[in-house]
């Protein structure tokens, strides 16, 4: 091969996604095993860590992915199937200069991608995109390098309980056949209480529900364990595991910026005034809660790789998103992991001395609506919201733009940005009232329709 040209789409901003079969076939994992291992060896490095998910293409994609790695003449560190946040821990504690987790993460079953760590940082942004344009010269290196084979799963549950302290809890556990299973039987096989398991073979069909906790439809079955069991709280993962969800005692469902705002009592307990970052759809009630208690708020663009760029540069203790992302940096390496997220959930039950239920009940809640979609096709998405951008600065509009557009007005906040992970606007609104709230939505619905995209929120 002495070319490659990646469809555009497939080159996104924190990693590579596509639809197998349309946008991404083999030889794209291949090339992208030439661009990154050609990174690799000029940066002196020599191995690169590679795992994949439970999907059905990700063994083709990873096999592909280790021959492109190895014919640009670096080593490569296989840990087979694997969710990412145990590839991440591979490329921490062994010695390799990067790593590569094939996964299609929450998108559905037809799509998958690629996400990448360089030295324990993130590897995005124009970074990524030089990646396309090294494989369109085919400016690579060339060589043969070792490919290795290793089990590290063991390994990586022990790490997830180092330090355990927590009280025994009745817990409900949903994998949703994404690769998380294999790891929550081993976990949970460790840890004090009382577990009830979902869904946790493998499966690239995802025959029960999709794995995405950040949707509430996905959420019943943990619902329905979780009240008919009557147990203390459940959690679900995506199909790789580096979100949670979770769902109280009492069935309701605890949001990912919920879910920081109680992870931070816990963290400035023991950090105080450290400083926490939350992406632009986290709750304001979240922010002025961070502040409240002491630590230092700090708002920041949506995406894994932006989230824990930004801890490293102003080192926080805690990061997170609304879709379920939780960073933990004070005693652990940074990353986003949903199972090590549990285990410390677990843990908070114990030093704070409240049920999951009751931690809810403590945090403040403002009318808002929960992450929405709008599709968009991939090519318009950027433009529309640069579009509407330029509007409000005219109106000189209030508002943040770190990522998309983040307007306040007295009635309270609302959202729009495109998605980097699918070909959708992603929108939140937040008020003190309902009435505020419509308003808001009726200033979004007013901004979508003059950008030629009528669209009425429910």
């Amino acid at each position: 091969m002495k070319a490659h040209r990646f469809d555009p789409t497939l080159l996104r901003d924190y990693d590579l996604r596509g639809t197998v079969g349309q946008n991404l076939n083999g030889a794209d994992a291949h090339a992208l095993g030439r661009s990154f291992g050609t990174v690799i060896r000029r940066k002196g490095g020599s191995r690169v860590a590679v795992g994949h998910d439970g999907r059905l293409s990700s063994p083709m994609l990873e096999s592909a992915l280790v021959d492109g790695l190895a014919q640009a003449g670096v080593g490569v560190l296989r840990i087979g199937l694997a969710c990412t946040p145990m590839l991440y821990y591979a490329e921490a504690v062994e010695q390799v200069d990067g790593a590569i987790e094939v996964t299609g993460s929450h998108n559905p079953g037809d799509q998958n991608g690629f996400k990448l760590v360089h030295r324990h940082a993130p590897y995005f942004g124009e970074a990524i995109q030089d990646l396309g344009k090294m494989a369109a010269a085919g400016d690579w290196e060339w060589g043969t390098g070792r490919v290795d084979t290793i089990d590290i799963m063991d390994r990586y549950v022990a790490r997830l309980l180092d330090g355990f302290d927590g009280p025994a809890c009745r817990i409900g556990w949903d994998a949703g056949n994404g690769v998380a299973g294999p790891v929550i039987e081993a976990l949970t096989q460790r840890l004090p209480g009382e577990h009830h398991l979902l869904f946790t073979q493998v499966d690239g069909h995802f025959p029960n529900h999709h794995p995405d906790p950040s949707i509430e439809t996905n959420l019943g079955a943990l619902r329905a364990l979780v009240l008919d069991k009557q147990l203390d709280f459940g959690v679900a993962f995506d199909g790789d595991a580096d979100r949670i969800g979770v769902v109280d005692g009492q069935g309701r469902t605890i949001w990912g910026d919920q879910l920081l705002g109680l992870f931070a009592r816990d963290v400035l307990q023991r950090r105080p005034g450290a400083a926490i970052v939350a992406d632009v759809k986290t709750s304001q009630a979240v922010f002025d809660l961070i502040g409240t208690l002491g630590g230092r708020p700090d708002m920041w663009k949506t995406g894994h790789s932006h989230i824990k760029s930004r801890m490293k540069q102003i080192g926080a203790s805690l990061g997170g998103e609304m879709t379920g992302h939780l960073f933990f940096a004070d005693d652990y390496f940074g990353y986003d992991d949903g199972l090590y997220a549990a285990v410390r959930l677990i843990g908070a039950v114990g030093r704070l001395g409240r049920s999951v239920a009751d931690l809810h009940d403590t945090m403040p809640r403002l009318p808002s609506t929960p992450e929405l979609r709008i599709p968009v096709a991939e090519d318009r998405k950027f433009l529309l919201v640069d579009e509407i951008r330029a509007r409000l600065r005219t109106t000189g509009a209030t508002m943040t733009e770190l990522d998309g557009v983040r307007v306040r007005s007295r009635d309270g906040w609302w959202l729009l940005r495109a998605s980097n992970t699918q070909a959708a606007l992603v929108a939140r609104a937040e008020s003190s009232d309902s009435k505020g709230l419509r308003r808001l939505l009726s200033e979004m619905e007013f901004q979508l329709a003059q950008a030629g995209l009528p669209w009425e929120f429910s």
